[in-house]
């Protein structure tokens, strides 16, 4: 077959499948073109998931009849004023959605221009183009995009129903949204509005207020403020404490020069911020955004721009781990809010529905006889001191006015209680120890100086060979954890050095343990993650254990420890380490609020 020219037509749609996959992609185009525009407010509309109708609605500057020519046609842009494809300052550049857009379903657009009397109307139906012609309408344009894919009706077979369609493209315009918290914007799919934006103030409180209508007030309760940069890059925005997490990566935001990025590069440097906090399988909540000079990112490498190539990836990964890690560590022991919340909930399923029946008399009693009799039968109540105290241990005033208060008791040989001014404080004591050693090892190796302490008889452990070989292989790093070890023989090794913290701790167990560490996280992380993976690991080993019975000193020793650690209020796991109750929480329980 011979090289020849395809149709207009035919070109149109190529560019239409690329640039518009779904309903979603019609709309993040035109919101992005009317966040260009200068709106302070867009509205959004939906039918049929967008396959029946999408209009966008904006109080931008508008467009005069010429514009509107102009806009249809491919690659014009207004966007482009020097043709420089490195100073980009706006969303959307390439010129390609409108005329793309019209290619593939019944198109109109009504735009008066500010400050003018006049406003037109222009249309498109599978890419013929009709005259533009004078409308009635207000300032800002209006857009409507009907039938999308009749041309094309095969792409209709690839959209999903109508209420994936329809979150798809709520969850673009939240995105937009939180770039722009300047903007008003509202979502209606049929007769029910999805969303519901007010324009806030521009700046830190309308920022935070913008988020905490889309990712929710417990985000911006439970979340550490990010402010830092380093020479040309500069990053803000909010990251959640380790304690509050999710089981998917969808509450991750990143924003470069105000547009919404999915970029695997960023999100792996949020990954790795929280490597050391979080469980496989959880993910923070975030939402970050990232300034630089136009000259310094690239956002043309991808052809929905979802992603961008920084001239340096490094300083940029390096201020996004930085930057999350300096601001958890300021929060010290904080922990989220909403473990508490979690903790009520169950407190009050368990004595909720028919536990309560249980204690439901059988006849009724009379005022007279029936309550004070009912309470003198109870087989302990005689029996009951006035002593109301939690425990024998004594309350020490100076230790209760301190944020993890003062040590009252102990159960089940692992969970401490601690009382405050104004609650109580269950702390696990295995996971709060855990973080502390971690912590301590972590600030030793820093140091070059972690204290080892030598085996009176070295200890040999049996494993196979090719734990014997990884163990060969990462021998010099894990010397300079403190742990001194060497091959002995095929399928054994002889540890010689402990680390001071692991004194008393089974060798042969953590050996063991750390050979599956060596075996799962291979090659594929850094040597950093590698090396704070170990110490996880040995700080595990070296932590006090679930049922031992602690003294009261030693009790108050772990809390005033935690208040002075940054990170102690997860384990290395990601898993709380305390849980703090106010009396007011306590007293709801008890149906006394």
């Amino acid at each position: 077959m011979t090289i020849r020219r395809l149709p207009e037509g035919t070109i149109n749609r190529i560019a239409a499948g690329e640039v518009i996959e779904r309903p979603a992609s019609v709309v993040k185009e035109l919101v992005e073109n009317a966040i260009d525009a200068g709106a302070r407010q867009i509205d959004i509309s939906l039918v049929d998931g967008g396959r029946t109708l999408i209009r966008v609605r904006d109080n931008g500057k508008g467009m005069d009849a010429t514009d509107l020519e102009l806009a249809i046609e491919r690659h014009a842009t207004s966007k482009l004023p020097d043709d420089d494809l490195v100073n980009i300052q706006n969303l959307g550049f390439r010129g390609e959605a409108l005329p793309s857009i019209g290619s593939v379903s019944r198109l109109r657009i009504v735009s008066r221009a500010r400050g003018s009397n006049e406003a037109n109307e222009i249309r498109i139906e599978g890419g013929r183009q009709q005259a533009v012609k004078p409308a009635a309408h207000g300032e800002g344009t209006d857009i409507e995009v009907r039938d999308l894919f009749f041309a094309v009706p095969a792409r209709l077979k690839f959209l999903k129903t109508e209420r994936a369609e329809t979150a798809e493209a709520a969850a673009i315009v939240r995105r937009l949204a939180m770039a722009a918290p300047q903007i008003g914007f509202t979502l209606m799919s049929g007769e029910r509005q999805l969303i519901n934006l007010q324009a806030n103030e521009v700046g830190d409180e309308g920022q935070r207020q913008r988020l905490s209508d889309i990712m929710g007030r417990d985000f911006i309760e439970n979340s550490v403020q990010i402010d830092a940069g380093r020479d040309v890059f500069s990053l803000q925005g909010y990251a959640s404490l380790p304690t509050l997490n999710r089981s998917q990566s969808t509450m991750q935001f990143l924003f470069v020069n105000g547009r919404a990025v999915k970029d695997r590069t960023l999100l792996g440097a949020v990954r790795g911020a929280y490597s050391d906090f979080l469980m496989r399988q959880r993910f923070p909540m975030v939402a970050l955004f990232i300034t630089c000079p136009p000259e310094f990112v690239d956002v043309n490498v991808h052809p929905a721009k979802a992603e961008v190539r920084f001239r340096n990836q490094a300083q940029v990964n390096s201020l996004i781990v930085g930057s999350i890690r300096e601001a958890i560590g300021f929060a010290g022991h904080r922990t989220a809010s909403t473990n508490a919340e979690a903790t009520i909930s169950a407190f009050q399923h368990q004595s909720g529905g028919h536990h309560r029946s249980h204690f439901a008399p059988t006849r009724p009693t009379t005022a007279e006889h029936g309550f004070r009799e009912a309470a003198q039968s109870f087989a302990g109540f005689q029996a009951m001191s006035g002593d109301t105290s939690a425990s024998e241990i004594p309350l020490n005033d100076d230790d209760a006015d301190k944020p993890l208060g003062a040590a009252r008791a102990q159960f089940h040989e692992n969970y401490i209680l601690a009382q405050t001014r104004n609650g109580i404080v269950i702390v696990d004591q295995h996971a709060a120890h855990e973080r502390l050693v971690l912590e301590q090892l972590k600030a030793s190796a820093q140091k070059t100086d972690i204290s080892t302490q030598p085996l009176l008889v070295p200890e040999v452990v049996n494993l196979d060979a090719p734990s014997v070989e990884r163990f060969a292989d990462a021998a010099e790093q894990l010397a300079s954890a403190g742990l001194v070890l060497e091959q002995f023989g095929p399928d054994a090794i002889i540890v010689r050095e402990v680390p001071a913290v692991l004194a008393g701790a089974k060798i042969a167990d953590l050996i063991k343990d750390l050979a599956d560490d060596l075996e799962t996280i291979g090659q594929g992380q850094s040597l950093n993650e590698r090396f704070e993976h170990v110490l996880a690991t040995m700080a595990c080993h070296g932590s006090v254990r679930s049922g031992r019975r602690l003294k009261p000193q030693e009790m108050n020793a772990l809390l005033r420890d935690m208040e002075a650690t940054p990170f102690s209020g997860q384990c290395n796991h990601g898993r709380p380490t305390y849980v703090e109750l106010s009396l007011a929480d306590i007293e709801r329980l008890f149906a006394r609020r």
